[in-house]
């Protein structure tokens, strides 16, 4: 059955104590909410992992990564693996980022290598997929997005494509107050849906949800939402502001 999740990506956002006041504002605003078949989901920095899923298992939220190294363990100085995330009881972790992808060059091949290491561990990966503005003016949005999907994500099989959660973020859309149109949303995530039936079945397709990342707020996300293949969003600079992030979730 296809969840309605709402992510919110901190980015290297707040200090010590500003995470635990956010995490604990957040956990307090959802004791008054039904989520029933909604998931929320805070991703705050690696440093405030374990005080996020402390503070979870009380509350109604999971908690992702931003990022993770497709190894167990070994001489890799500063990363994190799949079994520390999954040690500290991390559910979910993004990857794939556009910020990843543009500053640290990571590649398709890398990315499914982070899919198969987290997967393997029993992790969620919300793989990200999008756009740039230039590749967007030329009409190449759909391909550019397709080949994303194919070369680091198409890899896996039935059953491990099931626990996977899409996030279309059009690239010229984060962090610059410019969302997509619900329409362009719909367009995508219709289009993203339509390729995992075609690669796998129409259950599995009708079963994933695909989420809508790129400057998504409290003004604009019931529109985004109502679409029929929008299941949610992942969001960046929102997340930062209990108020603005409960009330994204409300409007699932």
């Amino acid at each position: 059955m296809r969840k309605k999740i709402v992510a919110g990506n901190w980015k290297m956002n707040k200090t010590f104590l500003e995470a635990e006041e956010l995490v604990a504002h957040v956990a307090e605003d959802l004791e008054t909410r039904k989520l029933e078949n909604k998931i929320v989901v805070l991703c705050p920095p690696f440093p405030y992992l374990e005080l996020a899923t402390d503070i979870a298992k009380d509350s109604k939220f999971s908690v992702g990564a931003q990022n993770v190294y497709p190894e167990d363990s070994g001489a890799f100085t500063g990363e994190v693996s799949p079994p520390i995330l999954s040690s500290m009881e991390v559910e979910y972790c993004i990857i794939g980022h556009s910020e990843r992808r543009k500053y640290f060059e990571e590649s398709h091949e890398f990315l499914a290598r982070k899919l198969d290491s987290l997967l393997k561990h029993n992790i969620i990966p919300i793989f990200c997929c999008g756009e740039l503005l230039p590749e967007r003016k030329a009409g190449k949005h759909f391909k550019v997005v397709e080949k994303q999907l194919n070369e680091s994500l198409f890899h896996l099989k039935k059953d491990s494509m099931a626990m996977v959660v899409i996030a279309y973020e059009p690239v010229w859309a984060i962090g610059t107050g410019v969302n997509a149109t619900a329409e362009q949303a719909q367009e995508m995530h219709a289009f993203i849906r339509g390729l995992v039936e075609k690669k796998y079945t129409k259950k599995l397709a009708g079963d994933i949800s695909i989420l809508y990342g790129g400057s998504c707020n409290a003004k604009n996300a019931k529109e985004l939402f109502s679409n029929p293949d929008v299941d949610g969003g992942l969001i960046g600079g929102a997340s930062l502001k209990a108020e603005d992030f409960i009330a994204i979730v409300d409007s699932l």
